[in-house]
């Protein structure tokens, strides 16, 4: 039988109701209440308009079902809801469930709903649209575009609302936001996060992956020759591993990892699991990831975390035992944080990244 489903989150009707009132105009250039059925593929009309440089805002709710037999296996608006300004602009999603974004080209505002893989930063979808077939639920957003500043749009609106409203988390979401560690950027295929913040460990520069229930990739340029001196060092600590099971199955699929990614378009992810024994490897189980993406347990068990460990793995090797034949180079670095299939906590932090060939040394971090 079926798990039982919880209900899903709902945005607040008055909160909704406040961004159509008449006399809000001098804030609001235009708004609208959408309700997006999982099933349907993007991108979907909002019938709003914006200028370039014009800001909006989107408030967001609701759950989309992966499953029909698990109830855990479903993602809310983080994961799924995605925007674009057509034609022309480039796609963007939520960093929480509420967020605010600017307006790259003149156009009509998108949204749609993401499952699969994108084939590009426009928002064409690589995989089918048979995916969305065996979804369930949906989700709800209103999407408010501000005549000027958003801050002071939000401003007007949370005096109405109240301090818990809508407004009033946007608006602390836009003052407190974090940016991403320099030279590091979001993964296409996987969005934009506050995942990943700069930090230190000692007097060296580190990243700090901090989160909930979410997921998220970043990576760094390394155009480097693989060969079979090329060596991964880096440092890390984890708090706590997001699974305590088998990390090789798509429902606990959650892990923190580091990964080269070569010019083959192919990946090796090296990662900290419950209890999956270190050497073992495996294609990725999230199936539009599996024939780009590979895993290697590095660490195994709970003895260690909460302290730093230094890592020394030969590229090289790992990649013909995981891979069989190598590519020719290294293209990015990336950092992986993945707690969204069994909605954990995230808590780990990277430090002194670098790609050794010899006496050749490539600082990442």
């Amino acid at each position: 039988m079926p798990s039982p489903l919880t209900p899903a989150p709902m945005l607040d009707p008055h909160d909704c109701a406040l961004a159509l009132q008449p006399d809000l105009a001098t804030s609001i250039a235009a708004s609208a209440h959408l309700h997006l059925p999982a099933r349907r593929p993007p991108g979907q009309p909002t019938g709003l308009r914006v200028r370039a440089g014009q800001a909006y805002s989107v408030f967001a709710a609701g759950r989309v079902q992966w499953s029909r037999d698990v109830a855990t296996l479903y993602g809310g608006p983080r994961f799924h809801l995605w925007l674009r300004v057509t034609p022309g602009g480039r796609i963007r999603n939520l960093r929480e469930d509420t967020d605010t974004f600017v307006a790259d080209v003149d156009g009509e505002l998108e949204v749609g709903l993401y499952m699969g893989m994108w084939r590009d930063a426009c928002g064409e979808l690589a995989t089918e649209h048979s995916l969305y077939a065996r979804l369930d639920g949906g989700l709800e957003a209103l999407i408010v575009v501000w005549r000027d500043a958003a801050t002071d749009g939000l401003l007007a609106l949370a005096a109405r609302a109240g301090p818990h409203s809508l407004y009033a988390a946007e608006l602390s979401h836009l003052r407190t936001q974090p940016g991403l560690p320099s030279g590091w950027q979001p993964l296409v295929e996987t969005g934009e996060t506050h995942l990943f913040r700069p930090a230190s460990a000692g007097a060296a520069p580190a990243i700090r992956i901090e989160g909930e229930d979410d997921q998220g990739i970043v990576w760094h340029d390394c155009d480097v020759a693989l060969t079979p001196h090329t060596r991964l060092h880096w440092r890390w600590k984890l708090d706590s591993l997001p699974s305590t099971r088998a990390e090789d199955t798509a429902r606990c699929h959650d892990y923190v990892s580091i990964a080269t990614e070569f010019d083959d378009g192919r990946d090796l992810t090296w990662f900290w699991s419950s209890c999956l024994a270190p050497g073992h490897h495996f294609a990725c189980p999230v199936h539009a990831w599996r024939e780009r993406e590979t895993h290697l347990v590095v660490r195994s068990g709970s003895d260690g975390l909460g302290a730093w460990q230094q890592e020394d793995r030969s590229v090289w090797s790992d990649v013909v035992a995981a891979l069989g034949t190598p590519p020719r180079r290294i293209v990015r670095v990336w950092l992986i944080a993945v707690a969204s299939f069994q909605h954990g906590a995230l808590r780990a932090a990277f430090s002194d990244i670098r790609i050794v060939d010899g006496a050749t040394v490539r600082q990442v971090l």
